[in-house]
């Protein structure tokens, strides 16, 4: 039964949300506010959070930049918000999806089934050997979302580490922008839609890639985005 933590001050809503969850055979527990948050998630860490952007005391946006030094799974920033600069600065502080209220449960479930299976793939014996992959320093483990550079643990959200090895499956090859959307963020790409962009800025910040002129995760200007296989030395 998977675990969900739910921050919100919508008592209406939130127990909206429970109830459904509940019935869909997911364990929940509701939150009003950010103040017992750390606490709980150190206490018994969720399969999913799902965070309000607008609470008393601590906002949304404060709270998962505090959450990201305990937890790296999935956050799910649930909100009235529907911008496109609150979307690029909840990703940015590292939400792994965003969905405008009033959101609609079945919607809801399908984003938190789609994060829980990017999380916990499901292991078949034929692609045991295909769940290791290095280069020259880093190494992906794909059996236990590991990433490390140099010897040094990299901390990637779900969707950071998705697209990361999306990228070294390929590479070598140009993995265009339509490819991640569809397979990473799980929706078309609109042509307008800039939350790949944060979340390869976020991992070359990780990474250790020049910012102004990357070298290991390069962008291919009307065509998608690259990983340099020999750039890992």
């Amino acid at each position: 039964m998977s675990s969900i933590l739910l921050v919100e001050d919508d008592t209406r809503l939130s127990k909206l949300i429970a109830d459904y969850l509940t019935k869909q055979e997911m364990q929940i527990k509701v939150l009003p506010d950010g103040s017992e948050l750390i606490d709980e998630v150190s206490r018994a860490l969720p399969d999913i959070i799902i965070l309000d952007i607008m609470l008393p005391g601590k906002d949304g946006f404060k709270l998962c930049q505090e959450l990201r030094n305990i937890y790296a799974g999935p956050i799910i920033f649930l909100t009235a918000k529907n911008d496109d600069i609150s979307q690029v600065l909840g990703l940015e502080m590292g939400a792994d999806d965003y969905i405008a209220k009033p959101v609609e449960p079945r919607v809801l479930l399908a984003r938190i089934k789609a994060l829980l299976r990017r999380v916990n793939p499901i292991p078949t014996p034929s692609n045991q050997s295909a769940d290791l992959m290095v280069f020259g320093k880093l190494q992906l483990n794909r059996n236990t979302r590991n990433v490390s550079l140099y010897g040094d643990q990299i901390n990637l959200t779900s969707h950071e580490f998705d697209m990361l090895w999306l990228l070294a499956q390929n590479a070598s090859s140009v993995v265009s922008r339509e490819t991640l959307y569809r397979e990473i963020i799980g929706r078309e790409y609109d042509g307008l839609d800039r939350s790949a962009d944060v979340r390869i800025s976020r991992l070359r910040k990780k990474l250790n890639d020049d910012a102004k002129c990357p070298y290991r995760i390069k962008t291919i200007w009307g065509k998608g985005f690259f990983f340099v296989a020999d750039a890992w030395d």
